[in-house]
């Protein structure tokens, strides 16, 4: 609500303006006022007060402090420090007392800063993931899995994807018709054994699913050293290489409109979209190199012949440049998955 006062003020400002020649419209909008309003204020050349009705009635049913602490002593009792109003209310009714609502109880908890975690086991995971940097190949993966339709609504095949996130070169896959941990831990071994990655070498970057943290890729985590990195739960911009290579898995130009007929159909086709995405395909990300031409540390000799053929169509016909730089050829040299503002320190070396 604005005060006689400042109405007056704020209408003395605009009325200056337009003199000065502002137009009325623009004037308002700079005051932070609609001109319907301004134009209201002065419908009789006096500015008008405010004649809106306010009911200044004292409020009956308003809760006392003495009811109010003791909402705030009884939350705070040992015997119901971890359980919510939902649960408090029904016990103190069953106990034969009744103090206030459960909405009433939620706002006091509030007034009060103490609408927080109220069990003994630790809130979810909120803080964001430890930032990981990867200088070469082999260093830090992500992965995660997506549906495939099939033929029979309802039911899907699951593909498993892990990517290098230096080279983006997709290091592993399978396709199944279920989601498991132990289908991962096979993958997972098989990548290891395919790249020779030496113990306490690699950090695998995952969402939380259940295949993610299961048992049985956990267990082969540990014995072959592979340090386990996740996402903050329901945040997919934690593991945002999976996700962008998800897009471009389905939005390839062959990837079909139809259900997959088969399960052997949905791996013959994401074969080829995985030799394409590593042998054929240039990546924005790596100077359009392919990610197995990164992967194999032959991008720096690329781009610098690239750059040296530039450099001299540069020297030949300096008018097309006309002073300008030629394109950045320069590898890109570090990998960050998560970084942090004040910087980007690489993980722990940790098995989870």
């Amino acid at each position: 609500m604005i005060s006689h006062s400042d109405r007056k003020k704020y209408s003395g400002f605009i009325d200056e303006a337009i003199q000065q020649g502002a137009k009325q419209k623009s004037a308002c909008t700079l005051a932070g006022i609609s001109y319907r309003t301004y134009q209201r204020w002065n419908q009789k050349k006096v500015i008008a007060k405010d004649q809106r009705m306010f009911n200044t009635a004292p409020v009956h049913n308003k809760l006392s402090e003495a009811i109010r602490q003791e909402v705030i002593d009884i939350i705070n009792k040992p015997e119901y420090s971890s359980l919510t109003p939902h649960q408090i209310v029904p016990t103190l009714l069953d106990l034969g007392r009744y103090i206030a609502s459960e909405s009433t109880f939620y706002r006091v908890m509030k007034a009060h800063n103490q609408l927080h975690h109220r069990r003994k086991s630790t809130a979810g995971q909120r803080k964001k993931p430890e930032p990981l940097k990867a200088t070469q190949g082999n260093e830090v993966y992500t992965w995660d899995i997506t549906y495939l339709l099939s033929p029979v609504k309802g039911q899907y095949y699951y593909l498993y994807l892990v990517m290098d996130i230096f080279s983006r070169k997709i290091v592993g896959w399978q396709v199944h018709d279920c989601e498991s941990s132990s289908h991962a831990a096979d993958l997972i071994e098989d990548i290891a054994l395919r790249e020779k990655i030496d113990k306490n070498q690699l950090v695998i970057h995952s969402d939380n699913g259940s295949p993610m943290k299961g048992g049985t890729l956990r267990a082969k985590m540990i014995d072959l050293e592979i340090i386990a990195s996740f996402s903050r739960p329901r945040v997919s911009n934690d593991n945002p290489y999976s996700e962008s290579l998800f897009k471009t898995v389905k939005y390839h130009y062959t990837f079909p409109d139809n259900p997959f007929s088969s399960l052997r159909e949905a791996r013959t086709w994401v074969e080829s979209f995985v030799h394409w995405y590593n042998n054929e395909h240039q990546h924005s990300a790596i100077k359009f190199v392919t990610p197995s031409q990164r992967h194999q540390g032959l991008d720096k000799l690329i781009l610098s012949n690239r750059k040296k053929i530039i450099e001299q169509a540069k020297k030949d016909h300096p008018e097309r440049w006309n002073g300008r730089k030629t394109r950045n050829l320069t590898p890109i040299n570090d990998v960050f998955l998560n970084p942090t503002k004040e910087g980007n320190r690489p993980l722990e070396k940790r098995i989870n």
